[in-house]
C-alpha cells in the first residue's frame, strides 16, 4: 500500500499556487501598463488627427504618433497612396476594396496584440480553487492516514495535515480572486478599444469616400495645376 504521507503532493500545490499567483500579478502590471499607455497614445493621436484640416494634413502628421489608432490610420493613407490596380493578386483590389481590407485586417491583429496574455488570467482564475482543493482533499487523506496509523485522532495527529489542507484552500481562493477580476477588468477595456477601432475605421471610411478614395494634392501642386490650366493656347507656344 502506497503511504500517501511521503508524497508531498500539499507542498506541490502550494508551490504551484505560488507560481500561479507570481505571473497574475505580472501579467496585471503588463497588461496594466499596456491598456493604459494605449489609452493615452489613442487619446493623443485622436486629437491631432481630427484637429487637421484634411486627409493630406492628418497623413503628414500622423508619424511622429504612436498607438492602436495611428496605426490604422497609417495602413489607412498607404490603401489610399497605392495605385488603383497592380499586377499581382496582393495589389489587385481597388482603393476602396484595398481600405476596407487593411482596416479590417489590422483591427484584428489589434485585437489579437491586446487579447495576449487574458486566456491565461482566465485559466488561472478558473483553475487555481481547484488546485487549492486538490491540496485540501489530500491533507485530509494524509490525515486519516495517520489517524488509522496511529490509532488515535487527537489533535496532535491531525492538526499538521488539516492545518495544511485548510492553507491549500485559502491560497487557492486568493490567488483566484484577483485573476477573475483582472480578466474581467482587461476584457471590458479590451472591448472599449475595440470599438473605438471600429468607430475610427468607419470614420475614416467616410472621409475617404469624400475625397474619392485618394488623398487631396498639397495646395502648392493644386495651385500650379490650376495655373496650367489658366494659361491660353497662345503663351504655351510661346
Amino acid at each position: 500500500m502506497i503511504d500517501t504521507s511521503q508524497i508531498p503532493a500539499v507542498e506541490i500545490t502550494l508551490w504551484s499556487l505560488v507560481g500561479f499567483s507570481v505571473a497574475t500579478w505580472l501579467l496585471i502590471f503588463i497588461k496594466g501598463w499596456q491598456f493604459g499607455q494605449l489609452g493615452r497614445q489613442n487619446k493623443r493621436f485622436s486629437k491631432q488627427f481630427w484637429g487637421a484640416a484634411n486627409l493630406r494634413e492628418a497623413a503628414s502628421s500622423v508619424e511622429d504618433q504612436q498607438g492602436s489608432l495611428q496605426r490604422l490610420a497609417a495602413l489607412g493613407f498607404k490603401a489610399l497612396s497605392e495605385p488603383s490596380h497592380g499586377e499581382d493578386l496582393e495589389h489587385s483590389w481597388d482603393r476602396q476594396e484595398r481600405l476596407e481590407r487593411y482596416l479590417r485586417q489590422q483591427i484584428q491583429k489589434e485585437y489579437r496584440t491586446l487579447e495576449s496574455g487574458l486566456t491565461l488570467l482566465a485559466s488561472i482564475g478558473s483553475t487555481a480553487p481547484f488546485v487549492g482543493l486538490f491540496g485540501t482533499v489530500w491533507g485530509i487523506i494524509n490525515a486519516m492516514t495517520d489517524i488509522g496509523r496511529l490509532g488515535s485522532a487527537t489533535i496532535d495527529v491531525v492538526a499538521g495535515p488539516i492545518g495544511e489542507a485548510l492553507i491549500a484552500t485559502g491560497i487557492g481562493i486568493a490567488v483566484a480572486v484577483p485573476a477573475v477580476l483582472a480578466y474581467n477588468f482587461f476584457v471590458r477595456r479590451l472591448k472599449l478599444i475595440s470599438a473605438d477601432l471600429d468607430d475610427f475605421a468607419s470614420d475614416f471610411l467616410n472621409l475617404a469616400q469624400r475625397s474619392g478614395f485618394r488623398l487631396p494634392q498639397p495646395a502648392a501642386q493644386a495651385d500650379n495645376k490650376v495655373v496650367g490650366l489658366a494659361r491660353s493656347p497662345r503663351e504655351v507656344t510661346a
